[in-house]
Parts: structure tokens; sequence; C-alpha cells
């Protein structure tokens, strides 16, 4: 059973940092995509960052280019997001998924095959 399940959310101050974890297992896939997304109140489930398992390449959105860094761990099948320079406008329900088959990563949400329960992140003012 394919299984995503983030962790490391929580409350922050404005200009602290975060680092989410998503843990993957169950994947008998050759290739695939882990993808970090939100989704704050009253928005739609946006894209931030993803990572091809095959070759580490990876994809940022504009708005967290220079904040927020995607990594994985494949010993641990973890994939991480590093958060820093948190801002109140980053309080959102993250959300890791995974997107089976080969090619680029990407943040297109209704490519992703898979998704976690999500974790929250509130950042105060």
């Amino acid at each position: 059973e394919v299984q995503l399940v983030e962790s490391g959310g929580g409350l922050v101050q404005a200009g602290g940092s975060l680092r989410l974890s998503c843990a993957v297992s169950g994947f008998t896939f050759p290739d695939y995509a882990i993808g970090w997304f939100r989704l704050a109140p009253g928005k739609e489930r946006e894209g931030l960052s993803a990572i091809s398992n095959s070759d580490g390449s990876t994809y940022y959105a504009d708005f967290v280019k220079g904040r927020f860094t995607i990594s994985s761990d494949n010993a641990k099948n973890t994939v991480y997001l590093q958060m820093n320079s948190l801002e109140p406008e980053d309080t959102a329900i993250y959300y890791c998924a995974a997107d089976i088959g080969p090619g680029p990563p990407h943040t297109t949400v209704v490519e992703y095959d898979y998704w976690g329960q999500g974790t929250q992140v509130t950042v105060s003012s």
C-alpha cells in the first residue's frame, strides 16, 4: 500500500524556520517525483516544490525560491522541505504527494497520484 506521511509542522514565529518531512512507503515504481503543496483557508491548493527520485532534479515555484529547499534521503525514503524566513502568509496545511512516472519534477496538482494527510503550519506575527 502506498503511503505518504507528513510531519514537522507546528507553530513558529515570523522569520522562523521549519523542516517538513514526507515519509514514503509502499513504492514499487522505478520513476516518480515527490511534490510539496499547501492549502490555506480561502485559497486554492498551490504547488511549492518537487524532486525527482531518479536524478534528484528539483523544481521550485517562483514565490518560494530562496526561502524553501527540497531534498531527499533515499536511504530513509524521506523527502524534506526546509522552510526559512516564514511569514504569516505561509500559514496553511502542507501536503506531500507523489507523481508516478518519468519526467521532470513539477507541481501540477491534477497530475499527482497519491497524497498524504497534511501537516499544519502556523506562522504567528
